[in-house]
């Protein structure tokens, strides 16, 4: 999925290259996205954080932001969190 293409109100997992952001979409505009009750995971240099993906599509997200804004330009994949195999 294109971070374009997501839809407004869904959880979605965002990854970057230095990254992952798990949270509701809200306002995207250009190269600027909003995400509703956020958290991010900082990726350590060659590390993995997918069972932590996993955990958190598992259990839910843990909130370390009611509102995150963030430059979209750097996003490597787009997905519905819902769509992230559990842990």
């Amino acid at each position: 999925m294109n971070i374009t293409q997501a839809p407004r109100g869904i959880n979605v997992v965002v990854e970057t290259a230095d990254t992952v952001f798990i949270g509701r979409v809200g306002l995207i505009d250009g190269q600027r996205m909003t995400m509703h009750h956020a958290a991010t995971i900082p990726v350590p240099a060659g590390g993995n954080v997918e069972a932590l993906i996993r955990r958190t599509a598992k259990f839910g997200v843990t909130i370390q932001h009611e509102s995150l804004d963030f430059e979209a330009a750097g996003v490597v994949r787009v997905r519905k969190l819902g769509d992230v195999p559990k842990a």
